[in-house]
């Protein structure tokens, strides 16, 4: 050794035989064990960090510490590794280890000072790339900046992230929607495990994706279908859960304001190549309980989730082959009470004592991947196949509703590290979905049709590091997005056609390159350095069930975006002090929307592609680690947004003028962030903040009326003691001051809120 310093169909069952008899026919190969140390730059060993071990194709393998700070791979084959190790406030560069089959090895990792934890990024390129070397806008929120800060919904995870506006329709399990760089709410493709939690069409609500034993959450800024196809316009999230590694358990428990009461176990580990992760969830929220506007109580603003996941991987000890399957089930209950807020244009009829909405989610996924001939190999293949389906029953004053969805997706990929420089991916890619809803029907019995929808995409990537220095990633995706047949109902309220097969085909390219300007790289002993990078790429998102059901447009044609950034991070400290810094331009064309008599000389449609918006900005941030356990973190987003005019008119939309901001975009927001974390005790104090935007009349949309709705300022405060190695306990205040606030017009955020709970963890 040498080393450097630097729930399934049937088709599923015969889908995961096909794997193992792939991956037990590759030839084995000798593995030898590789140990060592992770030191702190003191030269003290460091118990509990993480070690990450990649190979040119090979799966990445995580490994952590002992009390002692050693690390053991028990068997790794023969070839090229890169070794990279993280602790809270410090990470390593990377460490070159050259594993022969004769004999064991052992490489110490020396950690430094750092303000961003060195991770691997999935979700930035079509293989896993080191987050110092990737080109793209990415944030990665670790999941022990979520334990500290006591975030359990992906909602309040991305508050805190710049360029991303979180908007949410009042307290727990309430609608969250997310606008990323000003685009709408349904251009950000999120992920579970690289499962999409997605509705048909791109829609999401963040309250229902809870976030339970997570190892990191990674957003990629700008449009990413060139990686992901449809639904990818303005951004991806993806949600990681932790598995494999030492095996452990935790039990937690918590209540507090609003009557909110949240429990939860989750177990994790990995014993003789197999991993795993199981866990379960409960929240229940009784939701506000004073007076409306009007002086009306308010009821039926209650809100509860459930949530069970188990995954479940093995690893072949030789040949390097990764299998890695999982299973997801979220079901959820609100009730809606409507708008009991602001009520500008005096239209309030009342609250809702009826409404009520549960959803069902339940998906799954398997994964195969397999260093051709041996972990060694300079080629990796990588098979998915995963299925979701939706569920959601809605009852109102006038009945009950329902809607579904179901998405069955599957992808074959090749990567290829041409050199250590230089690397190839391409693939094909199928995704099938279907929606339906009471909504949606046709004839005279009105019954329900389903909106079928399959795309097939075929993508290529090139990957260029020179060193440290120079990164360059280009991909290109083309797609062929067919509709199935879709009869008439000439019986609607607006009638629907009958419309035939319909299909059209995308390409999509993307490219971002960085470039570090100092002469020397992080980790070379410089205190200081600076990186530039840049960015283009294009998005496309096809029409959702209802944006089809509701049109007698036969052909209507996805949305589409192009974007460009240029950014600069400044190191400074040696790495404990951060900046970044990134403008961007996004173009959004063929939007959607109701052509009415005003556009009537535009289109011959009622609904057609012939909307126009755009977005720019600029993102900043600051992280620091300005003593040990103490680490500071700030954001600032500027936006500047604007409706254009209807393709072959002057005008916009009513009731928008030209140059109207989007709604619910504030020009400015920022947020800070503090946090402390000790061996036995921990404590974060957070404040958010964000300017007036334009808004819509809450009882009637924007065809009631725009108004402004004013910026708040919302301060949260927490701490965390441990009065046994294995018990913690907990309490946070969120909207400290008690201020009055809407997010979304005419839905009172919660004031002033306490919860406090307890936590036992086993293992970890």
């Amino acid at each position: 050794m040498t080393v450097v310093r630097g729930p399934l169909k049937r088709t599923s069952v015969s889908f995961l035989l096909f794997l193992s008899i792939l991956v037990f026919s590759i030839d084995a190969r000798a593995a030898s064990r590789l140990d060592g140390r992770v030191l702190d730059p003191d030269g003290r060993p460091v118990a509990n960090a993480e070690v990450v071990i990649t190979g040119a194709t090979a799966v990445p393998q995580r490994v952590t510490t002992d009390d002692q700070g050693r690390y053991v791979v028990p068997a790794l084959p023969a070839g090229r590794y890169l070794l990279r190790a993280s602790a809270p406030g410090m990470a390593s560069d990377a460490v070159t280890v050259i594993m022969t089959d004769e004999a064991a090895g052992s490489a110490d990792i020396p950690l430094r000072v750092s303000a961003v934890t060195e991770t691997l990024v999935v979700s930035a390129a079509q293989i896993d790339q080191a987050l110092s070397r990737t080109p793209d806008s990415v944030t990665v929120i670790d999941g022990r900046q979520l334990d500290t800060r006591q975030q359990f919904t992906l909602g309040a995870a991305l508050r805190s992230v710049p360029g991303l506006t979180v908007q949410q329709s009042g307290g727990p399990g309430t609608l969250t929607s997310l606008f990323t760089r000003g685009g709408e709410s349904d251009f950000t493709l999120v992920l579970v495990d690289g499962v999409r939690a997605n509705a048909f069409g791109g829609g999401i609500d963040l309250s229902q994706v809870a976030l339970e034993d997570v190892e990191r959450i990674e957003v990629v800024r700008g449009p990413q279908s060139a990686l992901y196809g449809s639904d990818a316009i303005g951004g991806v999230v993806q949600v990681i859960t932790r598995t494999g590694g030492r095996p452990s358990g935790q039990a937690l428990v918590e209540g507090g304001s609003r009557d909110l009461r949240r429990a939860s176990g989750s177990t994790t580990g990995e014993l003789n190549g197999i991993r795993w992760n199981a866990g379960a969830s409960h929240l229940e929220d009784q939701g506000f309980r004073g007076q409306a506007a009007n002086g009306q109580a308010v009821t039926n603003d209650q809100a509860s989730e459930s949530q069970v996941s188990a995954s479940l991987g093995w690893r072949h000890p030789s040949n390097g082959a990764d299998l890695q399957g999982s299973v997801l089930y979220v079901e959820t209950d609100r009730g809606s009470p409507g708008p009991y807020g602001s009520d500008p244009a005096s239209r309030f009829g009342g609250v809702d004592t009826v409404s009520l909405g549960s959803t069902a989610r339940v998906s799954g996924g398997v994964r195969w991947m397999q260093p051709w001939f041996g972990a060694g190999s300079r080629v990796r293949q990588r098979v998915e196949l995963d299925v979701a389906d939706y569920d959601l029953d809605f009852v109102s004053p006038f009945g009950m509703s329902t809607g579904n969805s179901h998405r069955t997706h599957a992808r074959v990929q090749t990567d290829v590290a041409a050199s250590a420089a230089l690397g190839f991916s391409a693939g094909l890619e199928w995704l099938d979905e279907q929606a339906g809803s009471t909504y949606i029907t046709s004839g005279t019995g009105g019954a329900q049709v389903p909106v079928d929808r399959g795309v097939l995409g075929v993508f290529g990537e090139g990957r260029w590091a020179a060193g440290d220095r120079v990164s360059i990633t280009a991909g290109l995706r083309g797609e062929r997005i067919s509709r199935a047949a879709l009869p008439g109902d000439p019986l609607a309220f607006s009638a629907r056609p009958a419309f035939p097969q319909d299909t059209i085909t995308s390409v999509n390219p993307k490219i971002a390159a960085a470039f570090l300007v100092s002469r020397a790289a992080p980790g070379s002993g410089a205190r200081a350095w600076t990186r530039l990078r840049g960015a283009f790429g294009t998005g496309i998102r096809p029409p959702d069930a209802f944006e089809i059901a509701f049109t007698d447009n036969p052909s209507l044609k996805p949305e589409r975006s192009r974007s460009g950034e240029i950014g600069a991070t400044q190191a400074l400290a040696g790495g404990a002090i951060q900046l970044d810094a990134t403008a961007f331009v996004n173009s959004y064309s063929d939007l959607i929307i109701s052509v009415g008599r005003a556009f009537a000389g535009s289109s011959r449609y009622r609904t057609d592609n012939i909307s126009n918006a755009r977005a720019r900005g600029i993102e900043a941030s600051a992280a620091a680690r300005v003593a040990r356990g103490f680490d500071l973190r700030a954001g600032y987003t500027f936006l500047d947004t604007a409706i254009l005019a209807v393709r072959g008119s002057a005008s916009a939309p009513t009731p928008y003028t030209v140059g109207d901001a989007l709604l619910r975009r504030p020009r400015h927001q920022g947020s800070l962030d503090v946090a402390w974390t000790h061996a036995r005790a921990g404590a974060f104090a957070q404040v958010i903040a964000r300017g007036e935007a334009l808004d819509a009349e809450p009882a009637f949309g924007p065809t009631g009326g725009l108004y402004l709705n004013a910026g708040h300022a919302v301060a949260n405060l927490g701490a965390s003691w441990k009065p046994r190695q294995q018990v913690e306990v907990f309490a946070r205040m969120l909207n400290l001051f008690d201020r009055g606030y809407e997010e979304v017009l005419g839905y009172p955020a919660p004031g002033r809120t306490a919860y406090v709970g307890a936590r036992v963890a086993v293992g970890r």
